[in-house]
């Protein structure tokens, strides 16, 4: 019996972006797991982290899971992930500019990071903590770059407990607080994750902008 792979994957990654079934099944370790890939394998770009950090949160609000651990291990987990990036982005240089696009690699988002990283050098290492494909190939760029491992840790360090504990602790926090907020897990996914990629929309809209300037000009200056 053949096996349709690219249906498989989509099941996968549609389950992977349903934070309440994603947590209830995966628990603390598979959590971690699932930061580690986002954060340190070029492939786990689509993993839903910010989404999935808040809505953590809201289930330890709820007693489903114990918040500290679970504050420590994310934070491990996407501290060792960045790191693992930039290793990775070390070992095997330029290169990775020249792979071949895949169903799980597209090297657009490479070229799109490395743009980022150009402009804000090694504050991208936190900055893409909050920005959705970028954060996944940020430290890969960085090592491509050359930038010094201690500079790196530094920022490493700080993006990875400033992402991991504000997403947390504010669903925790709000779980807490505002009784029955559970209930509206889906409009927050859905307004965390506009919010996310808002950075990326914006950007798109202004280089769409300026490529419709630039065909404008020619068009006027053409005999």
């Amino acid at each position: 019996m053949s096996v349709d792979l690219n249906s498989v994957l989509q099941t996968l990654v549609t389950y992977l972006q349903q934070p309440e079934t994603l947590i209830a099944s995966a628990g603390l370790i598979g959590l971690t797991l699932i930061i580690f890939a986002e954060t340190g394998l070029l492939l786990g770009f689509f993993l839903p982290g910010d989404s999935l950090l808040f809505s953590a949160g809201l289930y330890a609000a709820g007693g489903h899971l114990d918040i500290w651990p679970l504050a420590w291990a994310l934070t491990a987990s996407a501290i060792l992930g960045d790191a693992t990036g930039y290793w990775i982005g070390r070992r095997l240089g330029p290169a990775l500019y020249n792979r071949r696009d895949s169903l799980l690699f597209k090297r657009k988002h490479l070229e799109q990071t490395r743009e980022f990283y150009e402009k804000h050098g090694g504050k991208t290492i936190v900055l893409a903590r909050f920005i959705p494909v970028v954060r996944t190939f940020a430290p890969t760029v960085a090592g491509i770059a050359g930038m010094p491992y201690k500079e790196f840790a530094t920022f490493n360090i700080a993006g990875g407990f400033l992402w991991i504990w504000s997403l947390l602790f504010a669903g925790y926090l709000l779980g807490q607080t505002v009784p029955g907020i559970k209930d509206y897990i889906h409009v927050i996914v859905v307004a965390i994750v506009i919010l996310s990629v808002l950075p990326i929309a914006l950007k798109w809209l202004k280089a769409m902008r300026g490529q419709a300037r630039v065909e404008a000009k020619e068009e006027t200056s053409a005999p």
